[in-house]
């Protein structure tokens, strides 16, 4: 049997979430079109005849604006200590700038040996939106990027043109982790794809369905946190920063909420209820209190 842990880093809105999802083969993380959707490092399950992988998808490396941006990254490079693969993934439609970089030195630095073995595996996502030209460029700039950036497991890094989205070239992907994962016993039951808490994952789902409904301005202003948990019934308080945001969030009639409401409801077993509510913390993102308040 081999057994590890896998850590997927990248800049923000370049895939991991979805390549998670696509990996494990059912959705462990939410996923939308914003950058930084991501906030709590999320842990999905492969599970094979002999071996079992587990994914750590991470919050995307950005320069931060508040502190819970800080946070964000730090999470982000701590998920990269005590790994046994580091798949650094990068997007095909842009060109690598600092950030990339910046990922792929800490995927470098994250699993390779005194000898050069163990070196990251380079992900080069969204092969379904570039041209062919552009991914042949991605994966020439990430290769340069590796070389430049040096280190030990700079000569054992792989590089894998994919899209997390249709799933095409995923499998050489699986297979690439799976050949590096140490001999060892499973972590987690065959039943378990996630390690997620239940009341996290409901108050992700939410924070989902919003991010798909909110103006610009209002994705890093939403907050969700379970606060009551009597199943069926689930009670989730959706926080913003500003009182004008709230009308935003509840919209006419309540219109925004209920559509929230339906399509979470749609992804929780049956009978399930939830209750959604909204209310003002000022400044959330910049207080300390409340992010450990909230888990971040």
């Amino acid at each position: 049997m081999h057994s590890g842990f896998v850590a997927i880093v990248g800049r923000p809105n370049v895939g991991k979430s979805t390549l998670l999802n696509r990996l494990v083969g059912t959705k462990v993380s939410i996923t939308s079109s914003r950058p930084n959707t991501t906030r709590f490092t999320v842990r999905g399950v492969l599970h094979r005849d002999d071996a079992q992988a587990v994914f750590v998808d991470t919050p995307g490396l950005h320069k931060p604006r508040n502190a819970l941006g800080g946070r964000l990254n730090e999470a982000a490079m701590a998920s990269l200590h005590d790994v046994d693969v580091a798949i650094a993934v990068l997007d095909a439609t842009a060109r690598i700038g600092p950030g990339d970089r910046r990922v792929l030195a800490g995927a470098l630095g994250a699993t390779a040996g005194p000898q050069g073995e163990g070196g990251p595996l380079v992900v080069v996502n969204k092969i379904d939106r570039a041209r062919p030209g552009q991914v042949l460029e991605r994966l020439q700039e990430g290769c340069d990027a590796v070389e430049e950036l040096g280190g030990p497991g700079a000569s054992s890094a792989q590089y894998f043109p994919l899209s997390a989205t249709t799933g095409q070239g995923v499998e050489a992907l699986v297979e690439a982790v799976l050949e590096r994962l140490p001999e060892g016993p499973p972590y987690f039951p065959p039943d378990m794809v996630s390690d997620l808490p239940e009341p996290i994952a409901v108050a992700e789902l939410v924070r989902e369905q919003l991010l798909r409904h909110a103006r610009e301005e209002l994705p890093h202003s939403i907050a969700c946190v379970v606060s009551e948990w009597e199943w069926p019934r689930i009670r989730c308080e959706i926080l913003v920063e500003r009182e004008s945001q709230k009308g935003i969030v509840i919209g006419a009639g309540g219109e925004v909420l209920k559509a929230v409401g339906t399509a979470v409801r749609a992804q929780l077993p049956d009978g399930a209820y939830v209750e959604l509510f909204v209310r003002v913390e000022p400044h959330w993102p910049q207080r300390a209190d409340a992010l450990d308040r909230l888990g971040y």
